[in-house]
């Protein structure tokens, strides 16, 4: 494998080592420059060792066609307009790029280039397709983990600790863009624990790059000078929709969790729990504090069964450090805790006054307790299809509910409920004025409704009342 390091005074002392995989053993004639006038001649090595890994995907995703004749369920017209209201389906392509991660075909892509694919081709730089499938998925960090079909011997990249990544280091976006082919573009790391700039889903932790991205690049590799896979490069900041010189790359080490999890058979991500709200502390928040400096993240909601409450957390207790790595953000501490996986304990720092003190954590899922004991209602009801449930941890993570949530929440409307404005996600305070205290009261006090009925929820903080006529 190699290795390198890069002096303060930007010398470059890179070392050839000789343990790489089959795939990417480098001979004589193809090294790594070893000295500055040496990586002004390029990085043709690298390259060549590293490009075989990097993959392009399309994907094909078939949409079913939306009904716009508003005469479509007129049956006088019926015929008339049967071919106009029943277009066909339309078909999509998605262009991004992939990285092969075993001999045996793991490859990993984001998840807006996959996202309901109905089908998956993946090309490699020698021209071979291979088909593949989504083995798992997740929206929130956007990467989803693809298995080709019937492989092996593949070349791939090996993952790199992306905690040791610096600021400066150089590195390479290798990646299809434009659809133009591959490509390869250079630059340096700009950044480090960047959050939620790129993304709006609130689970953001980046590695910012100069490094050209632009769209086709999604999916593809970031890699340093050893040719290890420090990002998987997934977004851009820019006004035009080409590179302005700040792309994000995904850190290699929630891609690692990913793929442990995809190997265990897991069909979705799976996050600790952290069953507390909390935000950065800034300079007002630090003086508040008595601290001498801004630093971590101060707790300001608690979940009774959070585990960081069974480990003796509270309220206004300032989180510094997550197994030695830093936190200043609720988005960093969702990333550690998301990179420590399951069915372990984290070491966490806190500050509690002028007192600094680790504790050990559990990392487990929301626990489903009390069961939320969901309820559908039948064909029968005045509102079939609507499901209520009792809110509990699950529910709570589910809905993205206030950790102080309690009583029976809509899980799903259904078609009638929906209309008449009831959402996934409201507290079910009251029907018709009978107070709802359980999920299994909901039938009955629908049945004894009249021909009016009152919707009494708590919608994110707010009373509403909804009426309607059955």
């Amino acid at each position: 494998m190699i290795r390198a390091a890069l002096s303060a005074s930007l010398t470059f002392a890179l070392m050839l080592g000789l343990s790489l995989a089959p795939a990417q053993q480098a001979t004589a004639e193809t090294r790594v420059p070893q000295s500055q006038a040496e990586i002004s001649l390029g990085f043709a090595p690298l390259v060549k060792q590293a490009a075989p890994a990097v993959v392009n995907i399309y994907a094909k995703i078939v949409r079913q066609a939306q009904q716009r004749s508003p005469f479509m369920n007129d049956p006088f017209f019926d015929d008339f307009f049967r071919n106009f209201s029943n277009p066909r389906p339309r078909v999509e392509s998605s262009l991004g790029s992939g990285v092969i991660l075993s001999e045996d075909g793991i490859v990993v892509s984001n998840y807006h280039v996959v996202a309901m694919a109905t089908e998956i081709r993946v090309v490699t730089t020698d021209k071979r397709e291979y088909e593949a499938r989504v083995v798992l998925a997740d929206q929130a960090s956007d990467l989803a983990i693809l298995q080709l079909e019937e492989v092996s011997g593949l070349p791939y990249l090996n993952l790199r600790n992306s905690d040791q990544v610096e600021v400066g280091e150089l590195a390479l976006a290798i990646g299809n863009p434009f659809g133009v082919g591959q490509t390869v573009s250079s630059g340096i790391v700009s950044g480090l624990a960047r959050s939620g700039t790129a993304s709006g889903e609130g689970f953001g932790y980046y590695i910012q790059t100069d490094a050209p991205i632009n769209p086709g690049n999604s999916g593809g590799a970031l890699i340093d000078v050893n040719g290890d896979l420090i990002g998987i490069n997934t977004r851009i900041l820019s006004r035009s929709g080409g590179s302005n010189g700040i792309g994000f790359a995904i850190p290699a080490n929630l891609v690692r969790e990913f793929v442990k999890q995809a190997r265990a058979g897991s069909e979705g991500f799976q996050r600790p729990w952290a069953g507390m709200a909390g935000q950065p502390v800034d300079a007002d928040l630090a003086g508040s504090l008595g601290m001498e400096l801004p630093e971590g993240m101060v707790i300001s909601e608690l979940h009774p069964q959070s585990p960081f409450a069974k480990a003796g957390f509270e309220v206004g207790d300032v989180i510094t450090e997550v197994d030695g790595e830093v936190v200043n953000s609720p988005s960093e501490m969702v990333f550690r805790m998301s990179v420590a996986g399951l069915d372990g304990t984290s070491q966490v720092t806190r500050l509690r006054g002028e007192e600094r003190e680790t504790l050990v954590v559990e990392m487990f899922t929301a626990p489903n307790d009390p069961p939320a004991r969901s309820v559908v209602m039948n064909d029968k009801s005045v509102l079939p299809g609507l499901t209520v449930g009792l809110i509990n941890p699950v529910v709570i993570v589910r809905l993205q509910l206030s950790l102080s949530a309690t009583g029976v929440a809509v899980l799903d409307p259904g078609p009638y409920a929906a209309r008449a404005g009831v959402r996934a996600g409201d507290i079910l305070l009251a029907i018709n004025g009978e107070a709802v205290s359980a999920s299994e009261d909901v039938p009955a006090l629908l049945e004894a409704a009249g021909r009016r009925l009152r919707f009494d929820l708590n919608r994110r903080g707010q009373r509403v009342s909804l009426h309607m006529r059955r």
